[in-house]
């Protein structure tokens, strides 16, 4: 059983850029790539992919960041470009998994998807007295 679309909030992550947005494309049986187009609105989706890192917390140990790739609905638009800090418009998880001949899972995971970007409020310190 696949859970769809559980909302996520990111409000505690840093996340940047590493692979500007772009449409994504699948691989047919023959090698072919071709882009992944939505079944209901006929366009093509994209796919970003950032970098997530936990905000430094007082009290916790510096922690690693991750990689994520995210699916967009559309093109994000002009502005994102690798490097660059940006949120996530209604980010949500979906979960699947697959299964052999015999019913048994085989592999299952979770993937990331969001309705936009958009450019990260920039944390402003406070000036020193």
């Amino acid at each position: 059983m696949a859970l769809n679309d559980i909302p996520v909030i990111l409000t505690h992550y840093k996340l940047m850029i590493t692979e500007a947005p772009c449409v994504k494309m699948k691989e047919l049986d023959g090698g072919q790539l071709v882009p992944v187009i939505d079944r209901h609105t006929n366009e093509e989706q994209f796919v970003v992919v950032v970098f997530a890192k936990p905000r430094p917390t007082e009290g916790r140990r510096k922690a690693k960041g991750e990689e994520i790739r995210v699916n967009l609905p559309h093109d994000p638009g002009a502005g994102f470009e690798e490097g660059d800090y940006i949120e996530l418009v209604n980010p949500v998880i979906n979960t699947y998994e697959m299964r052999g001949d015999d019913g048994k899972i085989t592999a299952s995971g979770l993937w990331f998807k969001a309705d936009g970007l958009t450019p990260a409020a920039r944390m402003v310190s406070a000036p020193a007295a």
